[in-house]
């Protein structure tokens, strides 16, 4: 709730009254088409999938895809985005959308299983599983270059003049975003680990993955919070027209980045460790029926 405080006391008081910020929707023809192309695409898909095997893929599958698309379209498409241009503590809600919510959903929804289920048999063994199987794939699906990558594009944007210039820059800011939700969906697909591509972890592994990565969320966000000088010029114009502080501004930022890392990160590792605890029982619960006696006939 305080996070929330903090974001509505940031914004200029003719700004705060919900009919102004309804209003504020940024409706990208590019963004736009994306998105329904994805939806489009995956509904398409599971009408395919249930024509050829007269079953669905479950509710909670495709509602999570819908939800991490719908994760893109808050971040890219509602005030957020008109708003992320004048606040960075905004652009941070904006950024957090799209690296921590929108990709475990998108990747819960198994879109790649799901391609799989709907294409011939001739496109799985001559297109689809080459490429999932292939050289290439085994190495940007590694867990290792999912991680240090998604650590490696945090850290170089935002403490570089890519960030600076992404806020100039349409393109560049596009560019950002896309690299951004890329990198997450790397980072994520070991924790998921729904679809048939690249490495799988163990849950141990998983568990640590996820704990390893904490540290380095926490930690770019207590380095904007830290900060004693305003790191992005850009917000320093934005913020006085609001008869706001840009410094003040960007310590928000700097714990929106911080707690929400964690508020995610936790619930994660509790997702995994609830997985894990599952199957253990599921595989004692086959041993146990495997090991009863079988009584002989007429007993």
């Amino acid at each position: 709730m305080g996070g929330i405080r903090g974001l509505l006391g940031a914004i200029s008081p003719d700004a705060r009254s919900l009919p102004v910020i309804l209003r504020s929707w940024t409706f990208q023809p590019a963004v736009l088409a994306s998105l329904t192309l994805a939806v489009l695409w995956y509904l398409a898909a599971m009408r395919r999938f249930r024509s050829r095997t007269g079953r669905s893929i479950g509710v909670a599958r495709w509602g999570c895809y819908m939800g991490g698309v719908a994760a893109v379209a808050v971040a890219l498409v509602s005030p957020i985005a008109r708003y992320s241009e004048l606040l960075l503590s905004v652009h941070m809600v904006q950024h957090l959308l799209l690296i921590m919510v929108a990709p475990p959903l998108l990747l819960l929804g198994a879109p790649v299983t799901l391609l799989l289920q709907a294409s011939s048999g001739e496109a799985r063994r001559r297109w689809i599983l080459p490429a999932l199987h292939g050289r290439i794939m085994r190495v940007v699906a590694h867990p290792l270059v999912g991680w240090s990558l998604l650590a490696i594009l945090l850290w170089a944007s935002h403490f570089s003049p890519l960030y600076e210039r992404a806020l100039e820059n349409e393109t560049v800011h596009a560019l950002e975003h896309g690299a951004y939700l890329m990198a997450a969906l790397l980072f994520w697909r070991p924790v998921v680990g729904l679809d048939p591509a690249g490495p799988r972890l163990s849950e141990p592994g998983r568990l640590l993955y996820l704990f390893l990565a904490m540290p380095q969320s926490a930690l770019l966000g207590v380095a904007i919070y830290g900060s004693g000088h305003v790191l992005y010029p850009h917000y320093v114009a934005a913020t006085s027209a609001l008869g706001l502080s840009a410094l003040a501004d960007q310590h928000l930022a700097g714990a929106i980045m911080w707690e929400g890392g964690l508020l995610v990160m936790v619930p994660a590792m509790s997702f995994v460790l609830y997985d894990w605890l599952g199957r253990e029982e599921r595989a004692a619960a086959r041993a146990d029926r495997h090991a009863l006696p079988i009584s002989p006939p007429g007993a």
